[in-house]
């Protein structure tokens, strides 16, 4: 069966019943699809929209991804078809940086995804798109036992299509309609926004070959990056932090920020976006996409339901990385599921144990969170360009911290500046 055929199956095979419907086939569903479906659970796995598609993403690859697709086994694959990348360069509002050393990779998401999902189908997992989730379906408990679908061409029809479930695995992203339907959703407006497009410039070919983000006062409080790609392309975006208020009700307002005007400030201050822009040609258009961040703005879970990925906020703070921790959380999402069905535990103990793998993953999140603090100083980072200049041993906890290695307890806080002033 052809790719299209095998991830893009009519709604009107859907089955009646499964062990676990997974709902959104980016990183987090398809890799929980994926271990899910090689322990032997039958899965079935939905998308809103058919394969390939594209998605509004930086692409970059950092450890904690590596560590996942390996996991999976399809690190081969990926690095096959992704360009290597050796550091994240961290530049400041003068122009001075800091590379900070990694493994690292960038790999457009149309084809990530295309692939995570292949992986998952290869595995077992049956896969129906476009399919849209609309509803859980409840028990008289109040109890998830399955959901309720539409396909595309139906939007002015009730849902159509109803499926059963063991388990109803949420993996729907940033967008808050699914998590709002599920009632989980705490927090409606995003943690932050970011536009992106993807343009063909073969002059900088070898010129930018690091992962570029770029702080300054003219895209406060944002941040800029280029991030090089195969063939001469780069993807190019910026994005703002803490873009919306908090409301009542989880509702929210933006911040008066065009994100356009954003991007214009972006290739004004850094000359290599400029020049990557004036010699380009631009692929398709500029896009934009929410970011659910920190690992809030979401319960984890409720009884037969467990969401996942960006749906729980697993993007970082600060620089918006996300597919590794997509990545990770479903496939934590899986663990629960496939320890749960060994050990023989309730609904309730397979809830907590997955809750309790999230949670320790919260002081990894919160380093990003209070380093937040960059996109609304950026002078912050000349300040760490410096000190990491003229310290090894800095640089080296830096590289420890992008790699998951170090873990410290105040990454930008009064004592930390302090040290970074004083301290070798």
């Amino acid at each position: 069966m052809r790719d299209d055929a095998l991830l893009n199956r009519s709604a009107s095979d859907l089955p009646a019943a499964c062990d676990v419907l997974v709902v959104g086939a980016g990183p987090a569903g398809s890799a929980a699809a994926c271990s899910l479906a090689r322990a032997g659970f039958d899965v079935v796995l939905i998308d809103q929209h058919a394969f390939p598609r594209d998605k509004v993403c930086g692409d970059g690859l950092i450890p904690d991804a590596h560590r996942a697709l390996q996991r999976l086994g399809v690190h081969d694959e990926v690095m096959a078809l992704a360009q290597p990348v050796q550091h994240v360069r961290c530049i400041g509002p003068r122009g001075k940086h800091i590379d900070v050393p990694g493994t690292l990779a960038v790999l457009p998401r149309r084809q990530l995804d295309l692939l995570l999902a292949r992986a998952a189908a290869q595995a077992g997992a049956r896969m129906f798109a476009p399919l849209r989730f609309m509803a859980p379906i409840e028990d008289a408990q109040g109890t998830v036992i399955g959901a309720r679908l539409r396909a595309a061409g139906e939007d002015n029809a009730p849902a159509q299509h109803e499926i059963r479930a063991r388990w109803v695995l949420l993996a729907s992203g940033a967008v808050p309609q699914a998590l709002l339907a599920a009632g989980l959703c705490e927090r409606r407006t995003p943690s932050a926004v970011a536009l992106r497009g993807y343009v063909k410039n073969d002059a900088m070919v070898g010129r930018i070959t690091e992962l570029e983000v770029l702080w300054h006062q003219s895209i406060r409080p944002g941040y800029g990056w280029i991030f090089p790609c195969r063939d001469g392309v780069f993807n190019i975006g910026v994005g703002v932090a803490q873009s919306h208020s908090q409301g009542r009700g989880g509702a929210g307002t933006m911040q008066d920020v065009n994100l356009r005007d954003v991007f214009a400030a972006f290739t004004e201050a850094h000359p290599p976006a400029r020049e990557l822009m004036a010699g380009g040609t631009l692929q398709g258009e500029l896009k934009g996409a929410p970011l659910r961040c920190s690992l809030e703005g979401a319960r984890w879970s409720r009884p037969g339901l467990l969401a996942t990925g960006e749906a729980t906020g697993s993007t970082y703070a600060l620089t918006g990385e996300g597919i590794g921790k997509a990545l990770e959380t479903g496939l934590l999402a899986a663990d629960a599921l496939i320890d749960g069905r060994r050990d023989g535990l309730d609904d309730a103990a397979v809830r907590e144990r997955y809750e309790s793998s999230i949670r320790a993953l919260k002081p990894r999140f919160a380093i990003y969170e209070k380093a937040n603090s960059v996109n609304q100083h950026p002078w912050l980072v000349d300040l760490l360009v410096w000190s990491a200049n003229r310290s090894a041993s800095r640089l080296k906890r830096m590289s420890g911290v992008l790699e998951e290695t170090h873990a410290p307890r105040n990454l930008i806080t009064a004592g930390s500046l302090l040290r970074l002033v004083f301290e070798r």
